[in-house]
């Protein structure tokens, strides 16, 4: 199977995702790693915002509205 690598920002909505690395840097990457965004998690893109930012994922059970500049920095590969 061909894996591929795509930014969180550019995964399509309804799709369900799986974390494979971040590439943020400092206390966005804390941040991230505080709410479960952590290799292997999946998550749930579900809408983004009426300007196209943020867009609202589900992670873990929790819903979380993440930017746009953030979630590029989020590396994942669709699994379904």
């Amino acid at each position: 199977m061909n894996e591929r690598i795509i930014s969180l920002n550019r995964a399509p909505i309804g799709k369900t995702v799986k974390i494979k690395y971040l590439s943020s840097k400092g206390s966005i990457r804390r941040r991230l790693l505080d709410i479960g965004l952590i290799e292997g998690t999946n998550i749930l893109s579900l809408y983004k915002g009426p300007s196209g930012d943020p867009t609202a994922y589900l992670v873990r059970g929790a819903v979380i509205a993440i930017r746009e500049d953030d979630s590029s920095n989020i590396f994942v590969e669709i699994v379904q």
